[in-house]
């Protein structure tokens, strides 16, 4: 049934020795400075024998964070503490790509040492709720950027891209879903400008263009995944036409070496996608019963030729050999929730591996 998904792939300049890829999932372990951390390495190192591991998401900029704990990639002493991370992750024989990822109007000025307001396409504030340590806070009103910022947050990722190479990284995966500022950008009901960035979809998309097109002449499309999640309305999105939404995304798209599709109960439209792009896809499928990506429906997707290769997420959490579990058919350890977010080691680098757990 897994055959598939052991098979090699080339995704741009990365060649990967199987389909599983380890979704990127925030767990929120860096320092309060962004500092990736020695915890981090170890538990991205374990997880090396997926094909490709792309991270939690960093953020290119200070007010690019989100969340508390985040680990960023926009200085020169945030690269240099990636470095333990990549190496752990290539002397075990595995690829590893950071995702960048911007906030904008999700987070809030308490949660980050920064204290920034946050930033997105218009004024208006996302509907929900931040988590901090004295409970929930609702997320405050954005402020908007300006066409000159824009072209600095574009920048920004370029350079962010830079470091990411710098510090050892097979590549980058740019976020463009979830919520998020491009994804932000795209959407109808976050995006009011009236502007070259706001009204049709051809002006929506016009800023991950930007962001996109310029990390890949910085650092080489080949090198350069994007990730997206078409009819998501996590983090309050309402994207109006989605089927003309992601035709001129995908249409203006350089020739990245991935596009990572994060599935809401949409197949028939990530087909249509699938169909338009002619380059890789990666996808996350979200089956309709809501169990976690397995082996059974991984092999589908690659059976159907929706996907080239597939994320798991939450199966990793507790699984840090899942690779080898789905080669030989063993059982998933389940996962702690309440450890997800923050805190030490328990509930992150303390999953045994299956050799781990018969010695024990």
């Amino acid at each position: 049934m897994s055959e598939k998904l052991f098979e090699p792939v080339t995704l741009g300049k990365l060649a990967l020795s199987n389909r599983v890829v380890m979704a990127p999932m925030s767990r929120n372990r860096a320092t309060a400075e962004g500092l990736a951390t020695d915890l981090m390495a170890t538990y991205y190192g374990q997880r090396a024998g997926a094909g490709l591991i792309i991270t939690e998401g960093a953020q290119p900029s200070a007010v690019g964070q989100g969340f508390g704990n985040s680990p960023g990639l926009h200085t020169r002493e945030q690269a240099e503490s990636w470095k333990p991370v990549t190496e752990a992750v290539h002397a075990a024989g595995g690829k590893i790509v950071v995702q960048l990822m911007h906030a904008g109007r999700i987070g809030h000025p308490s949660l980050y040492p920064s204290g920034h307001q946050s930033v997105a396409p218009s004024a208006v504030a996302a509907a929900g709720q931040a988590y901090g340590p004295e409970g929930p806070l609702d997320y405050p009103e954005p402020r908007a950027l300006t066409v000159e910022e824009i072209a600095e947050v574009v920048k920004e990722h370029a350079d962010s891209a830079e470091l990411a190479i710098e510090a050892g990284f097979d590549g980058v995966e740019i976020h463009a879903g979830n919520g998020f500022l491009l994804h932000q950008f795209l959407a109808e009901n976050s995006n009011q400008r009236t502007d070259q960035y706001g009204g049709s979809v051809e002006n929506r998309v016009r800023f991950a263009i930007e962001v996109i097109e310029a990390v890949s002449e910085r650092i080489g499309a080949d090198r350069v995944g994007v990730r997206i999640s078409p009819s998501n309305p996590y983090n309050d999105i309402v994207e109006g036409d989605t089927h003309a939404l992601y035709e001129a995304l995908v249409a203006a798209l350089p020739p990245v070496a991935f596009l990572h599709i994060l599935e809401g109960g949409n197949r028939d439209h990530i087909a249509a996608l699938r169909a338009q792009w002619t380059g890789t896809i990666i996808l996350c499928p979200h089956p309709e019963n809501g169990v976690p990506v397995n082996a059974e429906i991984a092999t589908e997707a690659l059976e159907t030729g929706v996907a080239c290769a597939v994320a798991f997420g939450s199966a990793f959490l507790a699984n840090p050999d899942l690779t080898e579990r789905i080669r030989t058919g063993a059982a998933l350890a389940e996962a702690d929730q309440s450890k997800f977010y923050g805190g030490d080691h328990t509930g992150y680098t303390d999953y045994p591996t299956l050799a781990e757990a018969g010695a024990a």
